[in-house]
């Protein structure tokens, strides 16, 4: 019974010491963050606060004062109170590229996109820029393209969601950070509320060639095998987060509430079979989840989808005034819609209602 009693202590004293570390960690990174003032003031916050945790560990641990725990947990209660204080903001001075926010309206099949983005880009830092007013109409809403934008590896990628119309024009939606200005991408602090989320709607020769021309990043075109309805549904899905987002701001997290997952919500709301996989958090890897899901054509291996569907070279080699949403599908092969048939392959694949930052 000693014993017993003694194995049961050293586990209590195992996670009251993880739970030591853990807060203290979390709570040195939220002042870091999160904390009012220079960035001087935050890490002085941040070490402090460490410094803190670090002694009640050592109390814990080499004086056996069961009294560190308490204090650790009555000190994380004081910081989490005062972190559920911040909240998220459309107020803020942004960066020029997501400084305005995209609204919609919607009669009937038509839609109404006010600030669409048309920016023309010679660096990170200088471009012309647009924000448009444009119309489109659903009836003539004839595909739906994922694009995948390598940034940092193979894991990695920023997901966006192209639509095409038969008049050759395409929209892509984009949920990405909202930088204030001169604030630069971190994977850390989307975690600790440090970025707002903004949707932008932009040109395919805006949003694409961007990343592949100016911010050296690899992108991925994949045609999405939907039905024309769902396609219709998912894109009103985007319009009325637009319209949400307008008027009720919200936090951007790097796990929870990124580019691939929010669309995944969206999508469930017009397939609720639609799985969880570890694919939308590891966002490189979401074409073999497009596929093993029917939203690509099963003619083709991942691999294959990623050699004809790459379009970074195609991009920069654009020019100015060139049909550059023809230009960079040449060679990608066009989705075969559920009722369609194809004279290359298999036409009865499962339909997938959808799957879509820096």
């Amino acid at each position: 019974m000693r014993k017993r009693r003694m194995i049961a202590r050293s586990i209590a004293g195992a996670l009251a010491g993880l739970l030591l570390f853990v807060s203290g960690a979390w709570g040195a990174l939220a002042l870091r963050y999160q904390l009012p003032g220079p960035p001087g003031l935050k890490l002085a916050g941040a070490v402090a606060w460490g410094a803190v945790y670090l002694g009640l560990i050592v109390a814990f641990i080499g004086w056996r004062s069961w009294w560190a725990p308490m204090c650790g947990v009555a000190l994380l209660g004081l910081l989490i109170a005062w972190w559920t204080t911040i909240q998220p903001r459309n107020d803020r001075t942004w960066a020029g590229d997501v400084a305005q926010q995209l609204s919609g309206e919607v009669h009937g099949s038509h839609v109404t996109l006010h600030n669409v983005r048309d920016f023309t880009w010679r660096s990170d830092d200088d471009y012309d820029a647009r924000w448009e007013t444009r119309d489109y109409d659903l009836d003539h809403l004839v595909s739906a393209d994922a694009v995948l934008s390598y940034w940092s590896s193979e894991a990695i990628a920023h997901a966006m969601l192209s639509f095409g119309f038969d008049d050759g024009r395409h929209i892509v939606f984009s949920m990405e950070i909202r930088r204030e200005k001169g604030e630069a991408f971190s994977e850390v602090g989307g975690f600790f509320k440090q970025f707002e989320l903004v949707l932008i709607a932009a040109e395919e020769r805006d949003i694409i060639r961007v990343r592949t021309n100016v911010r050296g990043e690899d992108d991925y075109l994949f045609p999405l095998r939907m039905p024309r309805d769902a396609m219709r549904s998912l894109f009103l899905s985007y319009v009325d987060a637009a319209n949400r987002l307008v008027h009720e701001p919200k936090f951007y997290n790097t796990i929870t509430s990124n580019c691939t997952t929010i669309v995944y919500r969206m999508a469930r709301r017009i397939d609720s079979g639609l799985p969880m996989d570890i694919r939308l958090l590891l966002t490189g890897y979401l074409p073999g989840y497009l596929r093993d899901n029917g939203a690509l054509d099963t003619r083709y291996s991942v691999d294959e989808w990623r050699r004809l569907g790459r379009v970074t070279d195609r991009a920069r080699a654009s020019k100015p005034g060139d049909d550059f949403p023809a230009v960079i599908r040449q060679g990608v092969p066009p989705a075969v819609l559920p009722g369609e048939s194809s004279s290359s392959g298999d036409s009865t694949l499962k339909p997938l209602a959808s799957s879509a930052d820096r």
